[in-house]
């Protein structure tokens, strides 16, 4: 019987694991360098938790098991909910803004339940928390921006949204209609759009809402010939306000991208979002490659404090399985696991004991340089250099019984 990792699960053999540690340790001191500290939740948590009153659909939630007396345990599909839960209920005292990020596994089922369907991903991300406005909004996408940037990543395109106006802007549809005419937006399937049962109004409005992507500029000029109410207009003003902040920001950091899409059709999956939403795509052969995504979600937080106090929070989710696909294409990835530096070789049996010895202290004075005893004592000295060549190990440690170390370099 051959066994296999679950549906839906994946093994990460040596090299890969080599290369998605090369990209987390890029992100790290970015995270850092903007003051941002690593927080670990719980890979399980309570149902009700995971699913953000409602927000995250419970059939995208992998459920471990039925509790009569509480809420069933589950997988976490995403970090943000539980990070907003930790910090109203562990981090009650600290205080805000809070700048948190994460590196993590998450676990998601897929929508179509096919079998071996991908459900287990990588993330890497940000929260902050406890602040909201203009220059909270700015930092989140500056700093997404950097962290491309550290990657050597140039062709990516920013989509920019608004889940508060785009919602808003749906308020003219019939509630029985209106999460129709939402999701065929979000999937921008106008067939759909086109086969409702809606008013000439109404459907004039669904297909403009489709098509309102482009020039940041052409689209809030686009919008701003709506009817709006005043809360609208301001949403809009700010949206142009955070665009020129953006591209005055960028410019003065000498950063050469393409500015952002407008998309206030741009919907995420997670329905927590209140204020801005945005997506990274970069372009591949096979099309539009998402590498992350994330929003302001104003309101997510007063689920899980205790007196269901306001905290406004933003981030993003970065995807590290796309990421590391379009870094392959770049050939900026290691294409071999880390090699080690000696191989400590016992020539006796005698020498077994200072063998380990010098191995040891070569770990403790070689600032974590990888260091191998070879296990295979009885081997011949051709045997043993050709499998110092095979592993690429720079120099042999032949150690003799009293503890004298005779060294090798290899060519």
């Amino acid at each position: 019987m051959i066994h296999q990792p679950p549906a839906g699960a994946r093994d990460l053999l040596p090299l890969d694991v080599t290369q998605k540690r090369w990209i987390e340790k890029r992100l790290r001191p970015v995270f850092e360098g903007w003051g941002y500290h690593r927080i670990i939740t719980s890979t399980v948590e309570r149902l009700d938790t995971l699913m953000a009153g409602g927000a995250i659909a419970q059939s995208t939630v992998i459920q471990l098991q039925e509790r009569e007396e509480d809420s069933p345990l589950a997988l976490r599909p995403e970090l943000t909910a539980s990070i907003a839960r930790t910090a109203v209920t562990r981090m009650a005292d600290t205080t805000f803004p809070q700048r948190l990020y994460y590196n993590a596994n998450v676990f998601r089922r897929s929508k179509n339940n096919s079998h071996g369907s991908q459900q287990e991903f990588y993330q890497a991300g940000v929260e902050l928390l406890g602040v909201g406005g203009l220059l909270a909004d700015a930092e989140i996408l500056l700093l997404l921006q950097d962290c491309l940037q550290s990657l050597g990543l140039n062709q990516w395109r920013l989509v920019l949204g608004e889940a508060g106006l785009t919602r808003s802007l749906l308020r003219i549809f019939p509630d029985p209609l209106k999460p129709k005419v939402r999701q065929a937006i979000a999937q921008l399937d106008r067939l759909t759009l086109e086969a409702l049962p809606l008013t000439p109004e109404q459907q004039e409005r669904a297909l403009f809402l489709l098509d309102l992507r482009g020039r940041p500029e052409d689209v809030l000029q686009r919008v701003g010939q709506l009817e709006l109410e005043p809360g609208e207009r301001e949403t809009l003003e700010n949206l142009k306000s955070l665009i020129d902040l953006l591209a005055e920001s960028s410019l003065s950091n000498g950063a050469t991208q393409e500015g952002p899409i407008l998309d206030l059709s741009l919907i995420q999956p997670m329905d927590y979002y209140t204020g801005i939403v945005f997506e990274v795509v970069s372009e591949t052969e096979f099309g539009p490659q998402s590498l992350g995504q994330g929003g302001r979600y104003d309101r997510l937080l007063s689920l899980y404090h205790p007196q269901g106090e306001m905290i406004p929070g933003i981030g993003f989710a970065l995807k590290l399985e796309n990421l590391h696909q379009i870094l392959l294409q770049t050939g900026q990835l290691p294409t071999t696991t880390p090699a080690p530096h000696t191989l400590v070789v016992p020539t006796s049996p005698r020498a077994y004991a200072p063998a380990f010895a010098h191995a040891q202290t070569l770990r403790q004075n070689g600032e974590d340089i990888p260091v191998e005893l070879d296990l295979s004592p009885y081997s011949s000295q051709s045997a043993v250099r050709q499998y110092a060549r095979d592993r690429r190990i720079a120099q042999i440690a032949w150690i003799e019984g009293d503890g004298n170390a005779e060294i090798e370099i290899l060519g």
